[in-house]
């Protein structure tokens, strides 16, 4: 059995972070030989404290093997302490009326203070993995106070979208999902994101030759993937929570799985045209666990050249629209 790791957890006690933490700790994203220690955060809150000490009841009536401690804490600095990996799941929602502009400056100053909270007093190997929306400006944020832990250690997770295309694929061709591969996105975890179709395989074979209907993969699939969450949040009432904490596992678990290839926001470089100061996302190749190697070798036809720049477009003007906050 290897030295427990610990995970930080922000909005623990939230939907997603209720599918969350039993998944963990049951040895899903990091395997049945690890042990976790989690340390959940919520906010300073009456209401949400006494959620996460249900929590915590639920997590020790698991009886789960894997977790050998627990911590809770609505303090920044006693949650990301020594924490080798932080999921940064909590951020304000977009209310009614609300600007992207407004949602963009209020998060931002959350994203400001946990990342440099987390610069100061997580661990030297820390990871961390931005959930909260809109997750690639709010990673960026974050990523930009810290002055010990490098950029490479900040992605956002648009692993959701890479797995709803994976499904939307295997339906249309009518094939186990396993058959699908190689689906990868491109930009923003928003509608403007891509989904490279062209890049993707079933059974072995271009997706593009297994599904001819050209239309439909510029078309309904692109807007079936982009716009899905508010699909669901027009279903149920709620925005997704299991399917996003599932992609948080598989986001998790590719990175700590070498040789691996998956779809991750990361600062681009200029990779594929983006603006070289955004977070996008982008094929990555898992070297060691925790690390990766940009994919930067696909070609794009013109019709995903013109889908990247829309999503860069989109990702530039979020990050001037938080510029101010992050030169004061």
């Amino acid at each position: 059995m290897q030295a427990p790791l610990r995970v930080a957890i922000t909005g623990a006690a939230g939907q997603i972070g209720y599918s969350l933490v039993f998944r963990i700790a049951a040895g899903e994203m990091f395997g049945p030989q690890q042990p976790v220690i989690l340390q959940m955060i919520e906010i300073p809150n009456e209401k949400a404290l006494k959620a996460l000490e249900g929590v915590a009841m639920e997590l020790d009536d698991c009886a789960l093997p894997l977790l050998k401690g627990m911590v809770m804490t609505s303090d920044p600095n006693i949650g990301f302490k020594d924490a080798n990996v932080c999921c940064l799941v909590g951020a304000k929602p977009r209310g009614p009326g609300m600007e992207r502009a407004d949602l963009l400056k209020d998060n931002g100053k959350i994203f400001i203070s946990q990342g440099r909270v987390i610069d100061q007093v997580a661990a030297d190997n820390c990871r961390v993995v931005v959930v909260g929306n809109p997750a690639n400006t709010n990673c960026m944020i974050a990523a930009s106070q810290a002055k010990r832990l490098p950029t490479e250690r900040f992605t956002a997770m648009v692993r959701l979208d890479q797995n709803r295309a994976q499904a939307q694929l295997a339906k249309k061709a009518g094939v186990d999902l396993t058959a699908v591969s190689d689906i990868f996105i491109y930009g923003n975890h928003s509608p403007s994101m891509f989904p490279a179709f062209a890049h993707a395989k079933i059974s072995g074979r271009p997706a593009t030759e297994v599904i001819k209907d050209q239309a439909w993969l510029q078309g309904p699939f692109c807007e079936t993937v982009g716009k899905r969450g508010a699909a669901i949040i027009a279903a149920r009432g709620l925005s997704s929570a299991a399917s996003a904490a599932n992609a948080l596992i598989n986001h998790v678990r590719s990175l700590w799985t070498p040789g691996t290839v998956h779809s991750v926001a990361v600062q681009s470089k200029g990779a594929y045209g983006f603006d070289p100061h955004v977070w996008a996302g982008m094929p990555v190749k898992t070297t060691t666990p925790g690390s990766f190697e940009p994919i930067t070798t696909y070609a794009l036809d013109e019709f995903a050249k013109g889908k990247v720049a829309a999503t860069n477009k989109e990702l530039v003007d979020e990050r001037a629209m938080v510029l101010p906050m992050l030169t004061a």
